[in-house]
């Protein structure tokens, strides 16, 4: 698909560096790109006593009157650059982030979640759960000293022939097709005549190929107690790849969340670009 929208979330206290590189990510495809500025309400106090509840009203007067001043240095910094932009904000408590996240994600192309926002663990699930859930819209996933880019060179796709593997491939085919080098990467496939095929990778790395992709294969175990995201990242970082592309939360959330999982590993700490989609 090509992106023609794309939208940076971003949080009031620290935007300015996820911002710039959302911007050079406009500036490089052309997009059209929406800012959507967070701020974090906290609930209100279950109290009787109406000095509490005087202190978290001012409280919440004084957030808003600062998402009021970054959202203007964030249009002044907007204007100055040479693309088209929007710039929209909210503060709420964080449930209500996550429908707003999902009621704009559902009119772009792409979702950009920069390093600042990566780091807030609270806030940057709030964000996914927005996107890939309640929007349906593919991630794109910066962390600290990633170069910003929807034109990588060398891309490696973590495959295991799930429904979402499978739209983030479809999603990202363009991309996929344009760059130099595809590694498909399969980690303890098993060939099976109803799943995976029998050979795993094989019928993907076909789509691929027919959209103009240049697709090797890879079929690594997880040997000496390794967990696959340990394989994918070290895999990646070997291949010198410039992005990575997977589907997101094969497992539910609460079964991720309680025992962990290969999505909530690497969106903790992307080892680069990631691409995501589910």
């Amino acid at each position: 698909m090509q992106f023609r929208t794309i939208l940076s979330v971003v949080d009031v206290d620290h935007w300015k560096s996820d911002l710039e590189l959302a911007r050079r990510l406009g500036e490089e495809t052309g997009a059209h790109l929406s800012v959507f500025v967070t701020s974090v309400a906290e609930p209100p106090p279950i109290a009787e006593y109406a000095a509490i509840a005087d202190v978290w009203l001012r409280e919440q007067d004084k957030a808003a009157r600062r998402l009021h001043e970054e959202v203007e240095a964030i249009n002044a910094v907007i204007a100055a650059a040479d693309l088209s932009a929007d710039v929209d904000s909210v503060h709420a408590e964080r449930p209500m982030i996550t429908g707003a996240v999902g009621r704009r994600g559902r009119y772009v192309d792409l979702v950009i979640v920069g390093p600042k926002m990566i780091a807030d663990q609270r806030l940057r699930d709030v964000v996914l759960e927005g996107a890939l859930f309640e929007a349906e819209s593919p991630v794109l996933m910066l962390p600290e000293g990633a170069a910003p880019t929807l034109r990588p060179k060398r891309v490696m796709v973590a495959w295991s022939s799930t429904p979402e593997a499978s739209r983030a491939v479809r999603q990202a085919a363009e991309m996929l097709g344009s760059a130099e080098a595809v590694d498909v990467v399969l980690v303890d496939p098993q060939a099976t005549s109803w799943d995976a095929g029998p050979e795993p990778g094989a019928d993907v790395a076909a789509y691929l190929v027919r959209h103009g992709a240049k697709v090797t294969v890879e079929r690594l175990s997880s040997e000496r107690n390794k967990t696959v995201e340990e394989v994918l990242r070290r895999h990646a970082v070997d291949a010198a790849a410039d992005m990575v592309v997977m589907g997101a939360y094969g497992h539910s959330r609460l079964r991720e969340w309680l025992f962990g999982g290969v999505t909530q590993s690497m969106t903790e700490k992307p080892p680069l670009p990631l691409f995501l989609a589910r």
